[in-house]
C-alpha cells in the first residue's frame, strides 16, 4: 500500500533522513521505532505532505505522492495522528471530530461516521458536547485517533500515541489500533515504546540518525539481542 524508497529530509540544511526506505503491505500494522531525535516523527511528517523532501520517492497504492500538497494525499486514503494529537482544545469532541471528515461532503455519512467512533470510543459519547481541551490526556489521544479516523484513511499513520497517557489508556489505544487494523485500515505506527509497538505490529523497522538500520517482523525485532541490549535494558 506505501512504499517509501531512499528518502532524504533535511531542516535548515541539516539532515534530518539521509535514506529511509519503507513499505507497509495492506492490512498490516507496521512499526517504526527508535529513541529520540532519530527522525521518527520526520519521516511520517514527510509521507503525510507536512515536510517537504530533498530526495527519494513515496508511492502510495503505486501512485507517486511526493510531489502532491498534504491536503491532495488526505482524499486518497492517508491519515495522520500527530504527536501531541493537536486538537482544536476550545472546540467540543463532536466538532473536532466533524473536522476531521472535512474531505466528505454527506452530512449523513459524516453522522454516521461519529456514531461509528462513538461506539469504538464510548468515552468520547459521554464528553461529546466538552471542550476537547478540558479532557484527561488519555481521552484526548482517543479524540486524536477518532479524528483521524473520519476522515475514512486506507493508511492511518499514529505519532506517539502513547505519549502522555497514563497505563490504563496506553492499553486501551493499543486495543484499539488492533480493532482499526482488523477492520481493514492499514497502520503504520511510530512508537517509543518499542516493547508495546512491536508486540501488536506485523512488522517494523528500527531508525537511528535517519536511517534505517534493522528490520523484521515484530516478534523478530522484540527478541533480537540488539535490539534488548539497545532499547530494552535488558
Amino acid at each position: 500500500m506505501l512504499e517509501v524508497s531512499q528518502l532524504k529530509v533535511s531542516y535548515d540544511r541539516v539532515l534530518a533522513l539521509s535514506d529511509v526506505s519503507l513499505k507497509v503491505p495492506q492490512g498490516q500494522i507496521v512499526a517504526l521505532v527508535g529513541g529520540n531525535g532519530n527522525g521518527k516523527s520526520t519521516t511520517l511528517r514527510a509521507i503525510a505532505g507536512l515536510n517537504g523532501a530533498d530526495a527519494g520517492r513515496i508511492l502510495f497504492n503505486g501512485e507517486p505522492i511526493h510531489a502532491k500538497p498534504a491536503h491532495h494525499r488526505v482524499p486518497l486514503g492517508l491519515s495522520l495522528v500527530p504527536e501531541g494529537r493537536r486538537l482544536f482544545p476550545r472546540l467540543s469532541v463532536r466538532r473536532n471530530l466533524e473536522l476531521g471528515a472535512f474531505t466528505r461532503r454527506d452530512a449523513h455519512e459524516v453522522a454516521a461516521g461519529i456514531d461509528e467512533m462513538f461506539g469504538l470510543f464510548p468515552i468520547l459519547k459521554e464528553r461529546a458536547s466538552q471542550l476537547a481541551g478540558t479532557m484527561s490526556g488519555g481521552e484526548q489521544q482517543m479524540l486524536a485517533i477518532a479524528r483521524g479516523l473520519m476522515a475514512r484513511p486506507k493508511l492511518l499513520m499514529l505519532d506517539e500515541p502513547s505519549w502522555g497517557i497514563a497505563p490504563k489508556f496506553v492499553a486501551k489505544v493499543l486495543e484499539v489500533i488492533q480493532q482499526v487494523n482488523q477492520a481493514g485500515v492499514s497502520i503504520l505506527l511510530v512508537e517509543q515504546n518499542l516493547q508495546k509497538a512491536l508486540g501488536i505490529a506485523h512488522y517494523g523497522y528500527v531508525i537511528q540518525t535517519g536511517r534505517i538500520v534493522m528490520e523484521g517482523t515484530g516478534q523478530d525485532l522484540l527478541h533480537d539481542d540488539q535490539i534488548k541490549k539497545a532499547y530494552l535494558g535488558l
